[in-house]
């Protein structure tokens, strides 16, 4: 019962808020309003991995790429014959039937590149699981360069528009209750165990590799749903945009807000991606900011602005 009120007030604000929000903050700030959301999503699911998990993946911009590309290509070329089959639906249901269609598609899409890059990579640890997603990331990066029914190098235009801060926020929302939820099931259990050791959790009977690959495809999963909301926000993509830099960032992200927290990757989420906007105009020299935010947080907050605070009880909290 209490679940159920919590949802239908989440639907509400947030069809409140999506119903005034661009025209009172305008175009570009509701822009980065968008972007603050999709990457709470990325944040929070990469967090799984690298600080519940312990593993140290820097390719989660290859699944956020599968996850944009797949979604954007499908409802480019399909959108005339599944508006087809749902032809009975008013016009705005339709569009919010495709743009399901779309994530869904962009969730299993991503969730598969998961599971290939998983099955055999994460029987690696540290530097040597960092090189192989690392690769991943760039041979997806480079396979899109090279794909001209997307565009290749100069960009997949024409995508239909179908988010908006209401889908984005629902679920940023969404992966946040369920990265919660499943830190603080047995699942959960079994992946901070692996996070503090390995060995004794192998030697505990815990299928080691098993679970890796778990937490691995659910992260997956999500940045493929972030890239499919991304997609169809901006009718735009880039394959500059899914470069190193931005698993980078992300990185960042975490650390800054808190290994293994969520709350953290939240703030961690908020304040990059206001501080890369804020520092725009400064080009290049923008990226001297992250070095001295990292420096300073590992002098003197080396668990994170958030550290081990949380608004709920938590295992998953280093």
């Amino acid at each position: 019962m209490k679940k159920g009120i919590f949802w239908i007030l989440a639907l509400a604000i947030l069809a409140l808020l999506q119903s005034g929000l661009q025209g009172y903050i305008g175009a570009y700030y509701y822009q980065i309003v968008i972007f603050v959301g999709i990457n709470i999503i990325l944040a929070v699911s990469l967090n799984l991995i690298n600080g519940t998990t312990g593993q140290f993946s820097i390719g989660h911009a290859g699944f956020y790429a599968v996850g944009a590309y797949t979604s954007a290509s499908l409802l480019y070329y399909g959108e005339p014959t599944f508006r087809g089959w749902i032809s009975f639906l008013p016009h705005s249901a339709q569009d919010v039937v495709l743009l399901l269609f779309g994530l869904l598609a962009a969730a299993l899409a991503a969730g598969f590149a998961g599971l290939l890059v998983g099955i055999p990579s994460l029987r690696l640890r540290g530097d040597y699981l960092a090189i192989v997603t690392l690769g991943f990331g760039e041979i997806i990066r480079v396979l899109i360069l090279n794909i001209n029914a997307v565009g290749a190098a100069r960009g997949f235009l024409g995508i239909p528009e179908f988010s908006n801060f209401f889908w984005v926020y629902l679920f940023a929302l969404i992966t946040v209750v369920v990265v919660h939820n499943l830190v603080n099931s047995s699942y959960g259990r079994a992946f901070i165990s692996i996070r503090d050791d390995e060995i004794a959790a192998e030697a505990m009977g815990i299928d080691t590799t098993r679970f890796k690959v778990m937490s691995f495809v659910i992260s997956s999963m999500f940045a493929g749903i972030a890239g499919g909301l991304f997609a169809h926000f901006t009718a735009f993509l880039s394959p500059n945009t899914f470069q190193f830099t931005t698993s980078f960032y992300l990185i960042i992200m975490i650390v800054v807000g808190g290994m293994g927290s969520i709350e953290g990757a939240i703030l961690g989420a908020i304040l990059i991606t206001v501080i890369l906007e804020a520092f725009r105009e400064f080009g290049a020299f923008r990226f001297v900011n992250f070095a001295v935010l990292l420096v300073l947080v590992m002098l003197f907050r080396p668990q994170g602005i958030v550290g081990s605070w949380s608004l709920f009880r938590k295992a998953g909290a280093r």
